[in-house]
């Protein structure tokens, strides 16, 4: 189970951070053409503002699933930190449930029906449906939901399931 565990995890690290590194690459690239557009050729390029704010939405995404996979989204340790061994695996067990539910009923399926739900309504400059934008929410809740049963694995056990160091 736990060569399992950590193929899965090294394998969703090494694409989510991948991905959250082409899309930072891409949003640089398209804000330096957009300047370039605005004050050299005075003849601003509109659709690299809506394209870059689809991009930080996706990055945004990315990166929370990202943060939860190799657990390095902020927190507040103070109350961890003054429990005893038993008392943090029970909090952070049940820390990390509320979050995988939370990553079940919101993101992915409310991400679900909000993607769904936009499916006839396009952008204004770029005019492709908004679904694609929204399909984001869904993808990165299943990479959430990976990540915290990996998550709880480690809690219950003990165990720590190497992901690699892919940053």
């Amino acid at each position: 189970m736990k060569n399992l565990l950590t193929t899965v995890k090294r394998w969703m690290n090494f694409l989510l951070s991948r991905i959250a590194a082409v899309l930072l690459s891409a949003m640089t690239l398209l804000v330096l053409y957009q300047v370039f557009t605005r004050y050299v050729l005075n003849s601003p390029a509109a659709f690299t503002e809506e394209l870059v704010r689809y991009s930080l939405i996706w990055t945004g995404f990315i990166g929370a699933a990202y943060a939860f996979s190799t657990r390095q989204h902020m927190s507040l340790v103070l109350l961890r930190d003054s429990l005893s061994p038993g008392g943090r695996k029970v909090l952070m067990t049940f820390l990390d449930v509320l979050i995988l539910l939370f990553a079940v009923f919101i993101i992915t399926i409310g991400g679900f029906k909000l993607a769904m739900s936009a499916q006839k309504v396009y952008s204004a400059l770029l005019g492709i449906p908004r679904s694609l934008v929204y399909a984001m929410a869904p993808i990165s809740g299943l990479f959430i939901i990976v990540a915290q049963i990996i998550n709880i694995y480690e809690d219950v056990t003990g165990t720590i399931i190497e992901g690699g160091n892919e940053s």
